[in-house]
């Protein structure tokens, strides 16, 4: 079922834009905030100002694909390290494996080795039992 599409209002220097999207409101009004945030950090500098329009909405959207390359390049990196992470995870549990197999292994030939040791003292005392008669 596809989740219905939520529309809500949202004042972006100082203007009310109706904005929609599948993400919850919440999300929607963090996206306008942000944008509001950079728009007033712009303002604050006297180059930007005496800009025109346009540019200075270049400006802005130069910016937030700048934040979007940065933030996506960061994502990446956690991206591989969870990938190489879950690599070391299935390679120790394969060691973790082997290891069990190998110890099953020499504790089944121990116990071999101990009932033959039984076997051979129980052959000892037949033989010492025969030599005393």
């Amino acid at each position: 079922m596809m989740s219905s599409k939520n529309y809500i209002d949202v004042i972006i220097d100082g203007k009310i834009y109706n904005i929609g999207g599948f993400e919850s409101e919440a999300y929607l009004q963090k996206v306008a905030s942000y944008i509001n945030n950079m728009i007033a950090e712009f303002k604050q500098n006297e180059n930007y100002r005496v800009q025109k329009v346009d540019m200075q909405r270049i400006l802005l959207e130069i910016n937030i694909a700048n934040d979007y390359f940065k933030a996506k390049k960061q994502a990446d990196l956690l991206q591989n390290d969870i990938e190489l992470k879950e690599k070391e995870v299935y390679d120790l549990k394969h060691e973790l494996i082997v290891s069990d197999s190998k110890a099953e292994t020499a504790t089944k030939e121990l116990n071999e080795a101990l009932e033959k040791i039984k076997s051979l003292e129980k052959e000892i005392i037949k033989l010492q039992t025969e030599l005393e008669k």
